[in-house]
């Protein structure tokens, strides 16, 4: 791989972010919202729980840790998308760009902008509520680390999904990561979810991230067995969500890429 080939492509999907307003509205103005919303809605809930004094904690760092992921997928899809939209990927291909480069300027781009959206948030948590999420220490490195591996293996199995189908399937760029919400566990136990739910949940990485999260704001204390088993299931997803977005492009070269749209 070429570092200026990279760099290229890291440039192009950043201009795409200076010029358009949906995205600075993705990173900025949804962020905001669901801060002012959940937030509002964890204090009035506070209200009928003397000794809950930690819910608006819980629940914002829920809401900020969630948009490690979603930036992660995010990122890789829709500029997957942009290519597709503007019929550009033959262009690009037919430089010497190779495969492998792309990838890795997808990811660059979504761990650039994760930082950029997660900072705006918990300044904002900060400035609205006085919350200060950077006292969890450093369980946040490994947690954010974490978090965005499960961004990509998200975003990597959808791209691939869309190379195969196309852009008749683009909601899944936005819709897909948000079926893991309810398994993940971001705001509550996972004890109160169904049995076969609990099934689900143990399969998730992020489900353990979720609980180590609470398990930091209640006692301080963080079970590292949780954290492994994150990273493990991270990286087994990782190896095969590469291995089908390969698939996918393979199989797209096949057919010429002028006919993926």
């Amino acid at each position: 791989m070429k570092n200026h080939r990279i760099y290229g492509m890291i440039l192009r999907y950043m201009y795409y972010f200076k010029h358009s307003f949906d995205r600075i509205s993705d990173t900025f103005y949804w962020p905001t919202l669901d801060l002012v919303m959940w937030g509002l809605t964890s204090v009035y809930a506070k209200s009928f729980m003397p000794q809950g004094s930690q819910i608006i904690l819980v629940i914002l760092s829920g809401i900020i840790f969630w948009i490690i992921i979603w930036r992660g997928q995010y990122e890789i899809t829709v500029n997957l998308l942009e290519e597709l939209w503007n019929r550009n990927l033959v262009n690009i291909f037919s430089s010497p760009l190779k495969f492998s480069e792309w990838v890795v300027s997808f990811i660059i781009v979504g761990v650039i902008k994760a930082i950029i959206s997660f900072t705006f948030a918990v300044f904002m948590a900060f400035l609205l509520y006085k919350i200060k999420v950077f006292e969890l220490g450093f369980y946040v490195i490994p947690f954010i680390i974490s978090l965005l591996l499960t961004g990509w293996c998200v975003g990597f199995f959808v791209a691939g999904i869309i190379l195969r189908f196309g852009s008749k399937l683009q909601t899944l760029a936005w819709s897909f990561v948000w079926v893991l919400g309810p398994f993940s566990a971001i705001y509550y136990p996972v004890s109160l979810l169904p049995e076969w739910a609990q099934i689900v949940s143990s399969a998730l990485p992020t489900s353990y991230i979720f609980e180590g999260l609470r398990e930091v704001i209640y006692s301080g204390r963080l079970d590292y067995s949780k954290l492994m088993m994150s990273f493990a299931l991270n990286s087994v997803y990782l190896i095969f969500s590469l291995a089908f977005l390969k698939a996918s492009f393979a199989k797209v070269l096949e057919k010429g890429l002028v006919k993926v749209y």
